[in-house]
């Protein structure tokens, strides 16, 4: 494989990358709200000479490189977390402003650099001759990511693929373009999300003792809910931290696992409450619960861990612990309805899909993380590459939750920008990230060894639930 030529059509690309990732930086597209940026990203796969472009029923864009039964996919998110407060940004966050380093505006990092490389990187398979005979590539632009990370793909495996007459196990393997900091990423914390609701029985606030105050109750509840985060695994607390899934008297399979990972958290991210009048005792409260997954930890433990706590038990059948569902229409008007559960994945680093992308990162740029280097530190990259490890983890969750982590399709992550960057005002990403990026995707398939796969890449899958949403 020639390297140098692969790197050179890249730097080729440099260009039309930028240009076309402040297109589609500039159509905003929430969760839901994508229709305009998909059409911008099929109307360039077209113009790149994609073999075929097509949207499924929920919206996703699809685009497909090759000709055989054997898939290798690429996938990038297209839609976008809001812009927050406007003032907190130096620029309109859907224009912005480019220079010779940088491209500014909301999707940059997180994660529509990753779609532009990937867009750009098939089309480079086609131009230097580097998609495997049997094989065809398949470059993902998917939505609602933000609202509900992975429903895009229980989609186009339950719905998409089957229509088409394709096998899950036809995929070997899933690129990820999610921002990744220069380095190869083979896992993450899982998450869920958790509701707690609590009964209680309103009365004239003048005398609460004839009510039953169910904020009262939930203040209990919540002082163990802190609990569970941040205590110690020890025989002196009665609520023990989730810090006991890093030992291995507590997790004796996972727990080298889970501190590759990090160890799980949980946090209350809102309350709700319902009362007659400010004048009353509230009869209910209910609040969500944000909860991070490591290795071991699965939707049947994370749910009996909260009801498990004394002030859960203490207030019996007043208090209900259960997982939101998601059925937001897409911007096709398509419902598909899940669980907010979001498996735990890691795989082993020696799998040959991980392996992959190690070879053509070493042939391409070497052993080390690479990245935009300058004075400015908001500008400056290897600030947040230099001595880190290429190969680790992301810290927060991506597509890979249903792709790898309900349906055991391997996963591996490897995109341009910064993860500080996502959700975050002045959102930037680096041109020689998309450079980058495209050169590596172009040069995966040809270093993949389908004969290594031995399937057991998977070290820990949280894997699905018991319920009956498919």
């Amino acid at each position: 494989m020639d390297f140098e030529a692969i790197k050179a059509a890249a730097e080729g690309y440099r260009a039309d990358m930028s240009r076309f990732l402040r297109e589609m930086i500039s159509h905003p597209s929430e969760s839901c709200e994508e229709q305009a940026v998909a059409e911008c990203i099929r109307a360039e796969m077209e113009k790149l000479g994609y073999d075929q472009v097509e949207l499924d029923g929920l919206g996703n864009v699809i685009g497909w490189m090759g000709e055989g039964d054997r898939i290798i996919a690429i996938d990038s998110h297209i839609d976008t977390v809001g812009v927050g407060n406007r003032d907190n940004w130096t620029a309109d966050p859907y224009q912005g402003w480019e220079d010779d380093a940088v491209i500014y505006g909301r999707g940059g990092s997180d994660q529509e650099g990753g779609m532009a490389a990937a867009v750009y990187g098939a089309r480079i398979m086609r131009d230097l001759g580097l998609i495997p005979a049997g094989c065809k590539i398949m470059v993902v632009g998917s939505v609602q990511e933000e609202d509900c990370d992975g429903m895009c793909w229980q989609y186009i495996v339950n719905k998409f693929f089957p229509a088409k007459g394709i096998q899950k196990e036809q995929v070997a393997f899933v690129i990820s373009t999610e921002p990744t900091d220069g380095g190869i990423y083979r896992g993450h914390r899982g998450r869920m999300e958790i509701r707690v609701d609590v009964k209680g029985v309103s009365c004239h606030g003048s005398a609460p003792e004839r009510g039953d105050n169910a904020i009262y109750k939930m203040a209990d509840i919540l002082q163990d809910i802190r609990a569970l985060n941040e205590n110690p695994a020890n025989e002196r607390v009665t609520v023990k931290g989730l810090v006991k899934m890093l030992d291995p008297q507590y997790n004796p399979e996972h727990w080298e696992d889970a501190r590759f990972l990090g160890r799980g958290t949980c946090t209350v991210s809102q309350i709700f409450y319902t009362s007659p009048s400010r004048c009353a005792v509230a009869d209910s409260c209910a609040i969500s619960v944000d909860r991070r997954m490591t290795a071991g930890e699965t939707w049947d433990s994370c749910l009996q861990e909260i009801r498990d706590l004394p002030s859960v038990k203490k207030y019996g059948e007043d208090v209900k612990v259960s997982m939101y569902m998601y059925d937001r229409p897409s911007w096709t008007g398509e419902v598909y309805e899940t669980e907010c559960y979001f498996p735990t994945w890691i795989n082993r680093e020696s799998a040959p899909h991980v392996q992959a992308l190690v070879e053509a990162h070493h042939a391409l740029f070497g052993p080390e993380r690479m990245g935009h280097a300058d004075p400015d530190p908001q500008r400056d990259a290897m600030h947040l590459r230099a001595g880190r490890p290429l190969t680790d983890k992301w810290t927060f969750s991506t597509n890979c939750v249903s792709i790898q982590g309900r349906y055991g399709i391997p996963c591996v992550g490897f995109g341009p920008g910064a993860e500080s960057q996502a959700h975050a005002p002045n959102e930037i990403t680096w041109k020689d990230d998309l450079v980058r990026c495209a050169a590596l995707y172009a040069a995966v398939p040809g270093l993949y060894r389908p004969e290594e796969a031995s399937g057991d890449a998977t070290q820990f899958r949280a894997g699905l639930t018991d319920n009956e949403i498919r």
